[in-house]
């Protein structure tokens, strides 16, 4: 599809630094990545939680949430999971960019997917590896997914019939199989303070 170079963003009216400045904190765009069930979405929420108790703006991005949502027309096609990862990296640009701390909880499971995200927000983006094992996810399978597609019943699951590639140079790396939440959680909020995402406290 081509674009037409005719059309251009409006002004905006507050800008990003503005914005900033009022909320106290950078925006940014974080993506938990990992294994299915590897605890993205878990350790999400309790992030957002905990932002949202010192009274700083975020908002979760989920993969699941997109998927029933924006892209619900999508499916797992290599073509349909490149577009998934763009379109939120486009709604996390544009939350970023009002001075929103964007939580990406998304599979992500190729290098090159991943860079969608890197080149999209730029010096914006991190990336936080959930590097939870394949064991450790698959003894959780909180959806019963992984022993579907140990049936041959779902077909292209991450980690089981489709390649997760391990991120080699994440911005951090947390280890959600042997770690608690808490714990995980307390080093996520002290790494956003070293790279001044939020304010040192």
């Amino acid at each position: 599809m081509l674009r037409r170079s005719d059309v251009l963003a409006p002004s905006a009216s507050v800008s990003r630094t503005q914005r900033e400045v009022r909320n106290g904190h950078r925006g940014a765009a974080i993506l938990l990545t990992g294994l299915p069930a590897a605890g993205k979405s878990t350790l999400a929420q309790a992030l957002h939680a905990e932002l949202f108790g010192r009274g700083l703006q975020s908002v979760v991005l989920d993969g699941d949430g997109l998927r029933i949502g924006l892209n619900r027309d999508l499916r797992f096609t290599d073509a349909d999971r490149h577009e998934n990862i763009r379109r939120a990296s486009e709604l996390a640009a544009l939350l970023v960019e009002n001075g929103q701390i964007v939580i990406l909880a998304m599979i992500a499971p190729l290098v090159e997917l991943r860079e969608v995200f890197a080149q999209r927000l730029g010096e914006d983006y991190r990336d936080v590896w959930c590097s939870a094992s394949l064991a450790v996810c698959e003894q959780r399978d909180p959806k019963g997914h992984y022993a579907r597609a140990r049936r041959g019943d779902l077909a292209g699951f991450t980690g089981v019939s489709a390649p997760y590639e391990p991120p080699t140079q994440a911005s951090l790396v947390l280890d959600t199989g042997a770690q608690t939440v808490e714990a995980c959680l307390d080093r996520l909020l002290t790494w956003l303070g070293e790279c001044a995402v939020l304010p040192r406290t």
